[in-house]
């Protein structure tokens, strides 16, 4: 019986020393050291090398750019599509006015005819001609003279409104043709100008926040090394205009504008195009100026550098699809493009075509 007593409580004794031991060891066990293989990974190399990036910039710019004509193209169509709204309701008015002046030219024409035919075939003053009166008879060949004058005259009018009818109408038909014209060419504008944008966002989008990052810079060196060029050519050596106070005017507006988005075809208040800004500009200056960059320069005054001042707008590019207005010291403010905002950047930044003023 004892040595059952003492096997047990021996029993006892081992289990509870190995589980004291058990836990000891796993209340002690250390902690290994970090190794170099768990630390966190080097940083990858680029996946682009700074000239490989500069070809991406150069195709994103090169969309833009097309987008940029695009948007002119639908600027224009749409500036004509409303001018030739206006002048379909301007002669839709004139066609009504022209048939009811018509009906009324007709009434009395009718009018007389009927005078005549109860006076035999003869007008009143005709009847009064073959009396017998001297005096009446005198009065008579002034009534038939002024009789056949006033017929010569709503005769010669009726057909003359109803030439201006048929010139109405010609003209309706032909400014509605030039409105369906322009509704195509905003159409086709607007499909390449959203196909542009969508090549250069995904090109971009598929870059790395870094990758991206790198881009902005590269965007500005090219900007710097362009304006750096520009002044070094010496080309605004001379240039020390004043603004005008029209001018002054519009440079207040622009420069109000900055850090609001671009978005083609747009012409504020919250975002604009670069046209948009000018336009508006120029036009809170009052002087109303053309829509698009293209007829800017196709219509203003155009100036030398030499004689540029603040207010002036700068034409850039081949296709003159863009335009920024000076306000001095070689710098421009401008909507450069899709994703940036109404900014200042140098003149000499891009390619210019030439200088226009508004208000000469």
């Amino acid at each position: 019986m004892n040595r059952r007593h003492c096997a047990t409580a021996a029993i006892t004794l081992v289990c509870a020393l190995a589980m004291l031991t058990s836990t000891g060891q796993a209340a002690a066990a250390p902690v290994p050291d970090p190794s170099p293989s768990a630390s966190a990974p080097a940083a990858s190399p680029p996946r682009y090398s700074n000239a490989e990036l500069e070809k991406v910039r150069e195709q994103i710019e090169t969309l833009y750019r097309k987008a940029g004509a695009a948007t002119d193209a639908y600027n224009l169509a749409e500036e004509q599509t409303k001018k030739q709204s206006g002048e379909i309701v301007r002669l839709a008015k004139a066609i009504v006015d022209g048939q009811a002046r018509i009906a009324e030219l007709k009434d009395r024409a009718g009018a007389q005819a009927r005078e005549q035919y109860r006076n035999g075939g003869l007008p009143p003053g005709a009847q009064l001609a073959l009396s017998n009166n001297p005096k009446l008879f005198l009065d008579g060949i002034n009534k038939v003279r002024q009789s056949q004058q006033a017929s010569k005259t709503l005769l010669a009018e009726l057909d003359q409104t109803q030439q201006d009818l048929e010139t109405y109408t010609q003209d309706a038909s032909a400014n509605w043709e030039k409105l369906e014209a322009n509704r195509v060419k905003q159409s086709k504008a607007k499909k390449k100008i959203n196909a542009q944008i969508k090549a250069a966002e995904k090109l971009e989008s598929e870059l790395e926040d870094k990758e991206r990052d790198r881009l902005r810079q590269l965007e500005a060196d090219a900007a710097a090394k362009a304006q750096t060029a520009w002044l070094s050519s010496g080309a605004i050596k001379d240039v020390s205009g004043e603004a005008s106070a029209a001018g002054a005017a519009a440079v207040a507006f622009a420069t109000a504008q900055i850090g609001k988005p671009y978005v083609w075809g747009a012409e504020g208040p919250r975002s604009y195009d670069c046209s948009g800004l000018t336009s508006q500009a120029w036009l809170a200056a009052k002087r109303p100026i053309p829509r698009t960059s293209q007829e800017q320069w196709r219509l203003l005054p155009r100036i030398d550098i030499k004689d540029m001042r603040p207010g002036d707008l700068i034409i850039y590019h081949a296709d003159a699809s863009h335009v920024g207005m000076y306000v001095g010291d070689g710098a421009i403010v401008h909507a450069p493009r899709p994703g940036r905002n109404v900014t200042l950047a140098g003149a000499g930044s891009m390619k210019i075509l030439g200088v226009v003023r508004p208000d000469k």
